[in-house]
């Protein structure tokens, strides 16, 4: 159950959470539904992992040809879903959505391993592919390329960020009685507000 006074700032409480899920759940904590929507209104909807969060927003990192990043680039408004099933939690977020700097998307893009850099040059993410054996051989192309030293960031992947202006908590409950809390971003301040279940 949530406390009479919630916490004014959604992004504490989504910190303890997020923290309880990394300890409890038994894969991928930071495992998220990305919506996001196309050209003609249709929704599309597929998981991402979250690489980082604070005060102004959630972050992945994709392919930006990909379905999701010409989505997000073309209507750059998305919603998230975390749902941690161990802690009968979920948490759901709305809002705008901008790329990541060149410095944030390097920086990250230096931290993976050395096989999903080589990866990220590889996949032509979301477009037809004629056979396994082709993506192996673009992989071992690649590999060969960048045999030696850093392998540079592709200039087609990055990293977006969503600003949640709407953030739902959503607790289960005996009978079917769950505890939701919904903060809204207003001028800069939060508004908070229960929800019937």
């Amino acid at each position: 159950m949530f406390a009479d006074s919630p916490a004014s700032d959604p992004f504490e409480l989504f910190a303890t959470w997020f923290q309880e899920a990394n300890e409890k759940e038994i894969n991928d904590a930071n495992a998220m539904a990305l919506v996001t929507v196309g050209p003609d209104g249709m929704p599309s909807s597929r998981m991402v992992l979250l690489k980082g969060y604070d005060s102004s927003g959630f972050v992945f990192y994709t392919n930006l040809e990909s379905r999701k990043g010409v989505q997000l680039l073309g209507h750059p408004k998305a919603a998230l879903l975390f749902h941690w099933k161990s802690l009968r939690r979920q948490v759901r977020i709305e809002g705008n959505v901008t790329p990541v700097s060149d410095a944030e998307a390097d920086a990250y893009f230096d931290s993976r391993p050395r096989q999903s850099q080589i990866g990220a040059w590889a996949s032509d993410q979301s477009r037809p592919l004629e056979s396994r054996f082709a993506l192996e051989k673009r992989v071992a192309a690649f590999g060969a390329k960048y045999g030696i030293g850093t392998v540079p960031r592709p200039p087609h992947w990055s990293g977006f960020r969503v600003a949640g202006e709407r953030m739902e908590f959503w607790q289960d409950g005996a009978f079917r009685l769950h505890d939701r809390l919904v903060y809204h971003r207003e001028d800069g301040a939060w508004r908070t507000e229960r929800l019937y279940p």
